[in-house]
């Protein structure tokens, strides 16, 4: 393993348990309201929002930020 990854807190974690893990703290309506994005207010699942997150950078930015933010 690299240095760089080893002080990487996201390596290792897939972005679909990203999302699992904040679904599971905070629900689909809170985390609409704290990422304001259609895939998390309109009709939400974990496979829309991965596929919207994976081609998004600046989203799926905001919630790698938002569970770092969790996870300390």
């Amino acid at each position: 393993m690299s240095g760089d990854q080893k002080n990487n807190p996201l390596h290792g974690v897939t972005l679909e348990n990203i999302l699992i893990h904040l679904v599971e703290h905070y629900g689909w309506n809170e985390l609409g309201l704290r990422i304001n994005i259609n895939c998390f207010n309109d009709n939400p699942s974990i496979k829309s929002s991965l596929k919207f997150l994976r081609k998004t950078p600046w989203a799926r930015k905001k919630v790698e930020e938002l569970y770092l933010k969790i996870q300390k």
